[in-house]
C-alpha cells in the first residue's frame, strides 16, 4: 500500500476530526462572508506524482481554492433556486460517503429500501397518492428528462410501436406543448431524440408565465392525436403556477401525456396559504421534484415520480446476468439511466427524519415570507420596479429607468459580495431575480438585502 494512503488509514480518526472543525469553521463564518469573492482564480497546479497526504491536500484547498468558492450554502445566495445542506442533510451526505453504498440491485438491498422508504416520505410530503413511483436521479434536468423518456415510450405505446425497442424514428413527428418551459426541457428532448423542434410554445396569459388553457385548448386541437403538454409549478422567473387541475381535466377530450415540472413549486404543498397552488399535481403522468432546492440537500439529489413505472421500466430496464431478474418490484438500475450511484437519498432521509413536515413547513414558509417582505421593499424604492407579484419565492425585479441588461449587469455585480441575484429577461425586460431557498436566510438577511439594494440604486 502507497504510505501516505497506509498513514492517512491509520490517522483516519484524527483526520477527520480535523476536516470536521475545519468545515465546522467555514459554515460558521459563511454568513458574513462575502457571497461571491472578489479573489483572482488560482492558476492550476500538474498533477502530482508524489501525493502530500490528506492534511497537506486540505491545507492545499484551503489556501488556493476556499478564499475563491462563493458561499452558495448561506443566507444571501439568492441566485438561481439554491438551497442549502440543512445539519442533518449535511450530516447524511458525510454517512453516505462513509458507507459508499451503490443503491441499484436488490443482490444486495438494504440502500434499496432506504431510498422505498424516501421516496413515500417525499411523496406524502408533497402530498402524491400512492399511485406515483419515484426513482433518485441526480439533478431537475435528468428527472425531467426520465419523465420525458416515459412519455416517449407512452407516444409509442399510442403508436403501437416501442421507441425503446425500435428508435425514435418509429414514433415520427411528436409535438411537445408548453407555455413556459424551463430550459432543461428541450435539453431533454434533445438527449432523447425527440429534437428541440418538437417543443411548441403555447401563448401564457397576460403578464404572467402561466399557460392560457384556451390556447392550449387550440393547441391540442391543432395537434389531433397524442403529444406531450408539459407544465409548469413553479416558474423560474416569476414560481407561476399553471392550473393543473383544469388541463387534466382537458384530457377527457385530448390524448395527451401531462409532464409537471415541479423542481421547487412542489414544495409549496407544505404551504397552507400556497397549496392551491399544487391542486392537481397528482394527476400528472410524470412529475419532476428536485430536492437540493428547497429541501435543502447537498446537490445530486432529485426525484421523478411516474404513475407508469411499467414504461419506465421498458426503457431503462438493464438486463444482465450479474443483476438478476426484473421482477414485479423493479430494482433501481431498471428505473433511471445510471447503472450505478452513490446513495442519495441518505441526506433527504437524515432531514426528514431530523425535521419532520413540521420542520420543512417551517422552511418553505419563512422563504415565502422574506420575499413578499422583498417584493414590498422593492415596490418602495425609488428606481426599481417589481415585474411580477411575489406569488411564492421568487422576486423579479428591474430598474425603473434604463433597465438595460449592462445597467442590471453593473447593479448585480456592484452588491455581488454581498447579495447574489441573477440575470433573466421577463416579457422582453431584462431583469434580476431573487429566489429564497436557503433553510439559512431569515428576516434580518432580508432587511440587510433590502438596505443594500437601496444603497446601490442610489449611486449605479
Amino acid at each position: 500500500m502507497d504510505p501516505r494512503l497506509a498513514a492517512d488509514r491509520d490517522a483516519l480518526p484524527h483526520l477527520l476530526d480535523t476536516v470536521r472543525q475545519h468545515a465546522t469553521e467555514v459554515l460558521g463564518r459563511i454568513a458574513d462572508r462575502k457571497v461571491i469573492p472578489t479573489q483572482v482564480l488560482p492558476e492550476p497546479d500538474p498533477l502530482p506524482e508524489l501525493g502530500t497526504g490528506l492534511r497537506e491536500a486540505l491545507d492545499d484547498f484551503t489556501s488556493r481554492w476556499e478564499p475563491v468558492l462563493s458561499a452558495s450554502a448561506g443566507p444571501r445566495y439568492l441566485g438561481f433556486v439554491t438551497g442549502g445542506a440543512t445539519p442533518a442533510a449535511l450530516a447524511g451526505d458525510w454517512m453516505t460517503a462513509a458507507w459508499d453504498q451503490n443503491p441499484i440491485s436488490s443482490l444486495d438491498g438494504a440502500g434499496q429500501h432506504l431510498e422505498r422508504e424516501t421516496i413515500t416520505w417525499v411523496r406524502e410530503l408533497i402530498g402524491l397518492s400512492d399511485q406515483h413511483h419515484g426513482a433518485f436521479v441526480s439533478g431537475a434536468t435528468m428527472s425531467n428528462i426520465v419523465g420525458l423518456a416515459i412519455a416517449r415510450e407512452w407516444l409509442g405505446e399510442c403508436k403501437g410501436v416501442s421507441p425503446a425497442e425500435c428508435g425514435t424514428a418509429a414514433l415520427g413527428a411528436v409535438q411537445v406543448l408548453s407555455g413556459t418551459a424551463h430550459s432543461s426541457v428541450p435539453k431533454g428532448l434533445s438527449v432523447l431524440g425527440l429534437g428541440r423542434q418538437a417543443l411548441t410554445h403555447v401563448p401564457t396569459l397576460p403578464g404572467r408565465e402561466a399557460v392560457d388553457l384556451v390556447a392550449l385548448e387550440q393547441a391540442l386541437n391543432q395537434v389531433g392525436g397524442p403529444c406531450v403538454v408539459v407544465a409548469n409549478a413553479g416558474t423560474v422567473n416569476t414560481a407561476d403556477f399553471d392550473n393543473l387541475r383544469a388541463i387534466a381535466a382537458m384530457r377527457e377530450h385530448h390524448h395527451f401525456w401531462l409532464h409537471v415540472d415541479a423542481a421547487f413549486g412542489a414544495f409549496a404543498a407544505l404551504a397552507p396559504a400556497r397549496a392551491h397552488l399544487v391542486e392537481g399535481l397528482d394527476l400528472a403522468d410524470s412529475i419532476c421534484v428536485d430536492l437540493h432546492k428547497w429541501l435543502n440537500v447537498p446537490y445530486g439529489s432529485a426525484v421523478q415520480f411516474t404513475q407508469r413505472r411499467d414504461l419506465q421500466t421498458r426503457v431503462f430496464q438493464n438486463t444482465a446476468a450479474y443483476l438478476g431478474p426484473l421482477g414485479d418490484t423493479p430494482d433501481l438500475v431498471n428505473l433511471t439511466p445510471e447503472n450505478s450511484r452513490r446513495l442519495r437519498a441518505l441526506a433527504a432521509w437524515f432531514t426528514l427524519r431530523a425535521y419532520g413536515r413540521d420542520g420543512h413547513r417551517e422552511i418553505i414558509e419563512r422563504s415565502i415570507a422574506c420575499a413578499c417582505a422583498l417584493g414590498d421593499v422593492v415596490t418602495d424604492i425609488p428606481g426599481l420596479r417589481l415585474l411580477a407579484p411575489v406569488r411564492l419565492n421568487v422576486v423579479c425585479f428591474t430598474l425603473a429607468e434604463d433597465p438595460t441588461t449592462e445597467r442590471l449587469a453593473a447593479l448585480a455585480k456592484h452588491i455581488a459580495d454581498k447579495v447574489f441575484l441573477t440575470p433573466t429577461v421577463l416579457d422582453g425586460v431584462p431583469a434580476l431575480r431573487a429566489a429564497f431557498s436557503n433553510w439559512r436566510t431569515t428576516k434580518t438577511d432580508t432587511d440587510r438585502i433590502a438596505a443594500v439594494l437601496e444603497n446601490a440604486v442610489r449611486v449605479l
